[in-house]
């Protein structure tokens, strides 16, 4: 599979989830309500905690995936790999799932801070939830397989189909049969079973054929050669969920559940960094982890600094001018004032945290390519350190806005601090080379384009003027960070050279 290829679907699909998303957000809280808004942002929290139970074994099913492609492992290894995981998902899924059912009244009458909506009502989403993020995280096993298989093209359309229907199709549902919580997340229910059962077709599709499939019983042994790597992903996995979720967590069982809302909303359109600098990973892992097994180094390290200026390109811009302009951007979204005004602050810490952490993934590429995660392990536990007291005290004392504040400390410090020693580890020399001609010119050309921006822009008063602006600020943002990119402009002109001697 072209990794070129492979890089554009992820892009454009993850791009068009992202943006169907965040863009139909206005229209869910037209037709629900804030406060039930802030039950489909509280779903979306229970979903990513809810990746605390895979073990890393997701992850690891991609990489063996991966490594049968480069020749590593046998056909009849990988399915029987299959076969055992795929108890272990069904099991805990089940597990996760009755819990969170048994709990839901708690969850509904003492933890969400609940004024408008019926109880009951709360509590029938809350059931529902709990199907939902059980199914979507079975999902995840048979995404991993396909990743591995770099079935990316046929993926990428397919999340992209399913957001059309999650995402676009409830709204006239919502306007035409009921909008109620139940009415949501009952349509949600139905598409998650659609959904995990096309992943599970597809990817029994992908497997090799060996003789006696069929017969294949349920086996833990198989585990047992993965199990040292899939813990310790398991271990970074469950401290991403606390990096991320843990101030999603706390806000919930704090504020009024119309304030968790705001909150939400501000961090999902933050989230668009992620979402749009994450899909190089998709292609990436795989792409690496098959150099590194056949010992191609030079190979391996010319592509991740490839792609950490691509990712600089997209990450970077998006990230200042969400921080600069993150009141029109709300307003231009929701066309709510009041909204925008409460969220702004909190969408321009979380803009710029997630800038950090967008570009602070790489060395873990690096390392799960190695087979070494090490040094990511020990990271991760003093990241937790800084972050998780930092977070619990000033969310506290300064509510959203404090976690704003703990969110951007706490990515931007290991940046500094932790990521020399990694690079260190695994590729003398290469730090430097990273941060100073890699991200440091695509930094400085974007920051200085959007600050002239800021200090030129006067903002007009209808919405589609200010979207137009808004617009024309991110396209002279982007334009600045390509013309930063050492990689791009070589690759431009090289290709005008070419046409030229054509």
């Amino acid at each position: 599979m072209s990794l070129t290829r492979n890089v554009i679907a992820n892009y454009a699909g993850q791009i068009y989830v992202a943006l169907i998303g965040i863009a139909l957000v206005p229209l869910y809280v037209k037709y629900m309500g804030i406060e039930a808004f802030g039950l489909v942002g509280f779903f979306a929290m229970l979903q990513a905690w809810f990746m605390l139970l895979d073990m890393g074994l997701t992850p690891t099913m991609s990489r063996e995936t991966a490594r049968f492609g480069g020749g590593s492992t046998d056909a009849l290894t990988l399915r029987r790999l299959l076969r055992a995981l795929e108890g272990v998902f069904v099991a805990v899924a089940a597990i996760g799932m009755v819990a969170l059912v048994v709990g839901s009244d708690r969850i509904a009458a003492d933890w969400l801070k609940v004024q408008d909506l019926p109880l009951a009502e709360v509590q029938r989403a809350v059931i529902l939830m709990a199907i939902i993020v059980g199914l979507r995280w079975i999902c995840g096993l048979y995404r991993g397989a396909i990743i591995g298989f770099e079935r990316l093209v046929w993926l990428n359309v397919f999340n992209a189909g399913i957001a059309t229907v999650r995402f676009g199709l409830v709204v006239p549902f919502l306007m035409f049969v009921g909008s109620t919580p139940t009415h949501y997340f009952g349509f949600q229910l139905v598409v998650a079973v659609f959904e995990l059962g096309m992943l599970v077709h597809m990817a029994y599709r992908l497997m090799p054929a060996v003789d006696g499939t069929a017969r294949l019983p349920w086996d833990w042994r198989p585990l047992r050669g993965i199990l040292k790597f899939s813990l310790t992903i398991a271990f970074t996995s469950a401290v991403w969920v606390l990096v991320t979720q843990t101030d999603k967590l706390l806000l919930s069982g704090i504020v009024a559940l119309e304030e968790y809302a705001h909150f939400t909303l501000a961090v999902l359109v933050a989230s668009g960094i992620m979402m749009i600098s994450s899909p190089i990973s998709g292609a990436l892992l795989p792409r690496m982890t098959r150099l590194n097994a056949q010992g191609d180094e030079p190979a391996l390290i010319g592509l991740y600094r490839r792609a950490t200026q691509l990712v600089a390109v997209v990450a970077i811009p998006a990230a200042v001018t969400l921080a600069l302009f993150a009141e029109p951007v709300l307003w231009a979204w929701t066309g709510d004032r009041e909204l925008a005004r409460i969220a702004a602050p909190v969408l321009a810490l979380y803009a710029l945290g997630n800038g950090f952490l967008a570009l602070a993934a790489f060395p873990y590429y690096l390392q799960f390519a190695k087979g070494d995660l090490r040094l990511h392990l020990i990271g991760n536990f003093f990241f937790l350190l800084l972050f998780i007291p930092l977070l619990l005290w000033m969310t506290r004392t300064h509510g959203m806005l404090g976690a704003g504040y703990a969110w951007i400390i706490a990515n931007a410090t290991p940046f500094v601090l932790w990521l020399p020693v990694v690079h260190r580890r695994f590729s003398r020399g290469l730090h430097s080379l990273w941060l100073w001609r890699d991200i440091g010119p695509i930094a400085f050309a974007s920051a200085v384009a959007a600050a002239c921006a800021s200090s030129l822009i006067q903002w007009p008063t209808g919405r589609l003027a200010v979207v137009a602006s808004l617009a024309g600020v991110g396209a002279c943002v982007l334009l600045s960070a390509m013309a930063g990119s050492s990689w791009l402009r070589g690759l431009l002109v090289a290709r005008w050279h070419a046409r030229v001697s054509q």
